[in-house]
């Protein structure tokens, strides 16, 4: 499985910033059988043969990536340089409440067909397993970097309940409890919901309340996408938090941001909620990525209930005149649960990727520019590129405010997430882009935060919430996931014109020891886990 490490790599005259948060200091950096060896004084081992002259450069942990969308990505195309080229060495997977593990066969199909804008759905690739263990086997086979799961609790919830709007009965709850206790058992770290997504969006606070109870007894987290990010966004943290304070399950708050025009300038609130909980003892942590504009799938933008059933009963929906103007009238004057309780504003939805290669030609448009180019209405183009991209449509959504981006990113409690996107056309640049923008752009030039602090909110803050064992932190013994990157020149160069473009400044990664970038060039080695919690902590299985 995966690659052998190196057999002895040393790092000479590093700037070791060690994840903890404290004081940069210069060391040699000794690395043997997939682990930090040893930390000697700086010039030790200088000349030795293959020595890395490390001047000038600084040795941190790889960067733990908390919220990614990677879960086909890493079985189809493992090299995964996308978050390499950022010095990601772990990334947590199953996130928004879908996913691909535990399925049954009708699910499978039903999930692979809702979120195709997030992941694609590659003809070639086998979907060879049904539950959370048997998908970290497949990512044992090999893979770049490390990864973690979730247990997605919308897919949890389409396996027992189906992908209708009605309430679980008592005996489909148990068999959902059963199905999480299942899949912490067999590797996954905690549990995500996609509150604002269907067939998540169904579950009363009660019935999540019971499940973050199973969670919490298994020893995992929470990390939902709460039920809206705009309107509602303040009484949707609040429920978490009360539900974490209930049940005693920690809680992690998925791309924790405050979007959309009610909520300019109102980041201040949500974190005297979070400073709040905390400080009355609930376990709390976020993260977050350092852009504006969001991203998701254009039939998230439709209420709830005209997703219930699935892609066909959508689909039907759809083009049913009544049930329409209905939809419309949710969508552009009350604000649709899925679109955050906010009236839709066609000019900050931009298509960043389709199925239908028909439909090509409108990725990097937003629905108004189109609609004002056919000269035809907005929502009737909305609808129309549903039906035929069959509600596969990604979309970047740009409703941010750089003032929460800012507050958030500070917050003692905050860790990063790119929740990057890998497909379509325009993909968001913040999934090649995230970590050495944080490293470059609001680090180095705003100075929001030091060095150090930066790379703690990356890496030993993120390892702590996910119980790694011996991992997140550059300490003797300590698994060998470093970067070894310039400080002075590290940046994100993926833009939202060109987003595939690799970080600059990043020398070398190492995952498990084995060098996955080299001299600034990928290796191809795939030397990365699947890193599974146990009763001990959360660790790759050999």
């Amino acid at each position: 499985m995966g690659d052998t490490p190196a057999a002895r790599t040393i790092i000479a005259n590093a700037t070791v910033v060690d994840g903890s948060g404290a004081p940069r200091y210069a060391a040699d950096v000794v690395l043997a059988n997939g682990r930090i060896e040893s930390i000697d004084a700086p010039g030790t081992h200088a000349g030795a043969a293959g020595c890395i002259d490390a001047s000038g450069l600084v040795l941190s942990p790889g960067f733990i990536d908390m919220h990614a969308h990677s879960d086909l990505a890493l079985l189809h195309e493992p090299g995964h340089y996308a978050k390499l080229s950022q010095g990601v060495t772990t990334e947590l997977l199953g996130q928004d409440g879908l996913s691909y593990a535990p399925v049954d066969d009708a699910a499978l199909a039903g999930i692979r067909q809702q979120i195709a804008g997030w992941n694609g759905d590659p003809a070639d690739l086998d979907f060879n397993w049904r539950t959370v263990g048997e998908y970290l086997d497949r990512l044992d086979v090999g893979i770049a970097v490390n990864a973690a799961y979730l247990v997605p609790q919308g897919t949890v919830r389409a396996v027992v309940c189906g992908f209708g709007d009605a309430p679980a009965t008592q005996a489909q709850l148990g068999a959902q409890q059963e199905m999480i206790r299942a899949g912490m058992e067999q590797g996954a770290v905690g549990m995500s919901s996609g509150l604002s997504y269907t067939p998540g969006m169904y579950a009363t606070t009660a019935e999540l309340a019971q499940l973050c109870s199973t969670v919490a007894g298994a020893g995992g987290f929470y990390a939902p996408h709460h039920r809206s990010y705009g309107r509602g966004a303040l009484e949707a943290y609040a429920e978490m938090l009360e539900l974490s304070r209930a049940s005693g399950c920690p809680l992690h708050l998925a791309h924790a941001t405050m979007n959309f025009a009610p909520n300019k300038g109102r980041a201040p609130e949500l974190l005297e909620l979070i400073d709040a909980a905390i400080d009355d003892g609930v376990d709390v942590t976020l993260d977050s990525y350092p852009y504006l504009p969001g991203a998701t799938t254009l039939s998230a933008i439709l209420p709830g209930w005209a997703s219930a059933g699935g892609t066909a009963a959508t689909m039907v929906r759809l083009q049913d005149p009544a049930t329409l103007a209905r939809i419309r009238h949710e969508v552009e004057v009350l604000g649709s649960d899925g679109c955050h309780g906010v009236p839709a504003e066609w000019e900050t939805l931009e298509i960043a990727g389709v199925r239908n290669p028909a439909l090509e030609p409108l990725v990097g448009q937003t629905i108004a520019g189109i609609s004002e180019a056919a000269g035809s209405d907005p929502f009737e183009v909305f609808v129309d590129i549903l039906v035929r991209d069959e509600l596969a449509t990604g979309i970047l959504q740009h409703v941010g405010h750089e003032e929460n981006v800012q507050a958030i990113m500070v917050h003692r409690a905050h860790t990063g997430g790119s929740d990057g996107i890998l497909v379509g056309s325009k993909p968001h640049p913040r999934a090649w882009g995230t970590f050495p923008r944080y490293l470059g752009h609001y680090c180095r030039e705003l100075g929001l935060m030091t060095l150090e602090e930066t790379v703690h909110h990356l890496t030993g803050r993120p390892a702590r919430r996910l119980k790694l064992l011996r991992r997140g932190l550059l300490r003797e013994g300590f698994a060998a996931d470093l970067v070894l990157f310039d400080p002075a020149t590290v940046n994100a160069t993926a833009t939202f014109t060109q987003p595939r473009q690799p970080a600059v400044g990043i020398h070398h990664v190492f995952v498990n020891g084995v060098p996955a970038i080299a001299a600034g060039l990928p290796t191809g080695a795939l030397a990365g886990r699947a890193l599974r919690h146990t009763p001990e902590g959360t660790r790759s299985i050999p």
